[in-house]
């Protein structure tokens, strides 16, 4: 069941983001295939069964009005919210749905051009919405947060209102400033996407250190003596501190007899006490820039979706090595420096630096796959998808699937 309706959409991912920069949710864009109907009612339950995660937000956005009428007459979870297009509610069958799935419970979140929001009819039908600045917008709210700042956050002066509103979802926030206006001064409810470029730009001139928190995390697994497992699954939510943890452990300082080529066995050969004192030594040049973590975080997950879509027949060994291409795939952004240079360095299987440095090898295919599901050209996703021959359904199993890793 949950195959055949797997197989029948595309499905491409925006993470959400809260105030504190964690992942509040996710905004999946469901493209059903024109040859064929989804079944609405099992693609709620498949959804439900591969991604439960009940105290995240499933927003979906339908990319067809029949499938998101088809969706407001079978969803009742809790947790998967439906995206209202404005321009679609001037259908009355639909608009009546909308109306209809409101009064049973369901989540609903108008969306429309930049600028727009909900009209004073519709918007008692909507729980949220999910707005967007227009360059006059972003304009002001750039110049409210500045008077915000210098009047010490006084939300309730005159001269410090803003285009953005509390209690709302934005999305294309495109700069740092913007976000921190959001998030921070306003008090949105998430925003959509992330201005990674932008972010990273501020750090031109400046290095990238790994993020204190995971250094923490770490250190209080092995305190907890916590398995060699856990310890390398928490290592890998950092990319650059794997990335760093490897040219330590191939280290001279070390010279260990033989190479160390994955986490695992570098956990392994250095142990818990040598690793604990080694973390401590990074603990006080560590980085506590939280606008950081949602770039670190889709790397991370775009590692764990090829981990997953590598899942079937392939040894761990060879898993591993997958999840290390993916993670060490954008090292380079937080490096500063030349991607093939960066994993030069480091004793790499030629399966790993082929498919990252020149997307050829075993392993370019997952890779391509995982880093067009970063975003919302569908067609795109299903375009590479055939190309490679991975079906629909194992796609979004191991999208889903991943989802649900913490």
């Amino acid at each position: 069941m949950s195959s055949s309706v797997l197989g029948s959409i595309t499905i491409g991912y925006e993470p959400v983001w809260d105030q504190w920069r964690k992942r509040i949710g996710v905004r999946l864009w469901l493209d059903p295939e024109s040859s064929s109907a989804v079944d609405a009612n099992h693609l709620i339950e498949s959804l439900q069964e591969l991604w439960p995660a009940p105290r995240e937000i499933c927003l979906l956005h339908p990319r067809a009005p029949g499938l998101l009428s088809d969706l407001l007459e079978h969803s009742t979870a809790s947790n998967i919210w439906l995206e209202v297009p404005h321009a679609w509610l001037g259908d009355a069958l639909l608009a009546g749905r909308v109306r209809k799935a409101q009064q049973r419970g369901v989540k609903l979140v108008w969306s429309g051009e930049p600028g727009d929001h909900p009209t004073e009819e519709s918007a008692s039908w909507f729980h949220t919405a999910m707005l967007s600045l227009t360059a006059q917008d972003a304009l002001g709210a750039l110049r409210a947060a500045l008077r915000q700042s210098h009047e010490g956050g006084n939300h309730g002066s005159r001269h410090t209102q803003s285009p953005v509103h509390a209690g709302q979802f934005y999305e294309s926030l495109a700069s740092q400033a913007l976000v921190e206006h959001a998030l921070d001064q306003q008090h949105v409810r998430g925003v959509a996407g992330w201005p990674s470029e932008e972010m990273l730009y501020a750090y031109r001139y400046r290095q990238i250190l790994p993020a204190r928190q995971a250094l923490l995390d770490l250190v209080h697994a092995i305190d907890a003596d916590e398995s060699l497992e856990a310890l390398e699954h928490t290592m890998g939510n950092e990319p650059l501190l794997c990335y760093r943890f490897l040219r330590y452990a191939n280290s001279a300082a070390l010279s260990l007899r033989s190479e160390i080529g994955s986490l695992r066995q570098g956990l392994m050969t250095l142990g818990y006490s040598r690793l604990r004192a080694w973390l401590m030594e990074q603990l006080p040049h560590a980085s506590a820039d939280t606008n950081l973590d949602p770039i670190r975080h889709t790397m991370v997950l775009r590692a764990r979706i090829m981990e997953r879509l590598a899942d079937a027949g392939v040894e761990d060994d060879l898993r591993r090595e997958v999840f290390l291409c993916g993670v060490f795939s954008q090292v380079d952004l937080l490096l500063g420096e030349n991607l093939g240079a960066a994993l030069h360095r480091l004793p790499l299987p030629g399966r790993v630096a082929s498919a990252v440095v020149g997307r050829t090898g075993p392993y370019a295919p997952w890779l391509e796959v995982a880093a067009a599901l970063e975003g919302r050209n569908t067609k795109v996703i299903r375009e590479v998808c055939k190309a490679h021959q991975i079906p629909a359904d194992e796609v979004n199993r191991a999208l889903l699937r991943s989802l649900n890793v913490g």
